[in-house]
């Protein structure tokens, strides 16, 4: 067995434990997360050390090019997810689950969160809002599925909220993010995505939390921060969220580099000799004799 890593109290040889979330908290270290929607993505999270992975809904727009997370089916994200699974061998794997796919019932909420989990091998869900939600976070932990939450800018639900816009800014509306915060919790969920909420605000609500939260556009207090693959690497088109910080602008190196494939394949410069395979001179003779016989 290799030597555990000192970030963490306890250690497996596989998946990192579920309650050493928990333990983090308690102990003050912040836990990265990152989404991923592919296996060479999620295999590198999983080199690069960070803890959890969620295959969010943000795929509808970064991988399938929607306009917004809400057309991605269950059946699209389940793809996905089984690709991440593949690849995050120690990462915790989040799956999102799609607008649709829990408002409904309780029953659907559980059967599209087994799915995820029977069929794609994510280790828990997530879902957006609380209120209804509430019932449907409960159910999906009862039958033994780890839970994620999600309050604030729920993107799902923009248009109620109008629009991507900053939540809780208000007294009574900041008052409520910590009522269901505290509601999710007591639901079962193992932690809580703060996303677009007042750094104030949630501060407050991770010191009040037992469990912990992962913000993203919520201040430096929470226990965790979430950022999409593709605003962190600079692969996404558009204006980035004020949230966003840029690790790297891959987007135009990528393009640099297909511009100059393209380029040596039009003026011949590629392929050379070294990317080719060579033939035995004896088959090679063979096979000219072989086409011109046939040629006859």
């Amino acid at each position: 067995m290799s030597t555990p890593p000192k970030r963490y109290a306890s250690w497996t040889a596989g998946k990192l434990p579920l309650p050493e979330l928990l333990e983090l908290k308690r102990r003050g270290e912040k836990i990265a997360m990152v989404t991923a929607y592919d296996y060479p993505s999620a295999r590198l999270a999983d080199a690069a050390g960070v803890d959890l992975i969620l295959v969010g809904d943000s795929a509808a727009m970064t991988v399938l090019g929607y306009e917004s997370t809400v057309p991605i089916t269950v059946d699209e994200l389940l793809v996905l997810t089984k690709a991440v699974t593949r690849g995050a061998k120690r990462p915790i794997v989040v799956a999102d689950l799609p607008f649709g796919s829990f408002q409904l019932s309780d029953g659907d909420a559980l059967a599209n969160a087994t799915r995820f989990v029977k069929e794609a091998g994510a280790d828990a869900v997530k879902l957006e809002g609380a209120g209804q939600m509430l019932s449907r976070a409960q159910a999906i932990v009862d039958a033994g599925i780890p839970v994620m939450g999600h309050i604030g800018l729920t993107p799902q639900s923009a248009t109620m909220l109008g629009g991507f816009k900053a939540q809780g800014r208000t007294a009574e509306k900041a008052a409520q993010l910590l009522e269901d915060a505290l509601a999710l919790q007591a639901a079962g969920c193992f932690s809580i995505v703060l996303e677009a909420v007042p750094a104030t605000v949630a501060a407050r609500v991770t010191e009040a939390l037992e469990i912990p939260t992962i913000g993203i556009g919520a201040g430096a207090a929470c226990d965790g921060q979430v950022l999409v693959w593709h605003d962190l690497l600079g692969l996404y088109e558009g204006r980035a969220p004020r949230f966003v910080k840029r690790y790297a602008e891959l987007g135009p190196e990528i393009v640099r580099a297909l511009e100059a494939f393209a380029e040596d394949v039009r003026s011949g410069v590629f392929p050379e000799e070294q990317h080719t395979y060579a033939m035995p001179e004896e088959e090679l003779a063979l096979f000219e004799e072989t086409i011109t016989r046939r040629g006859e």
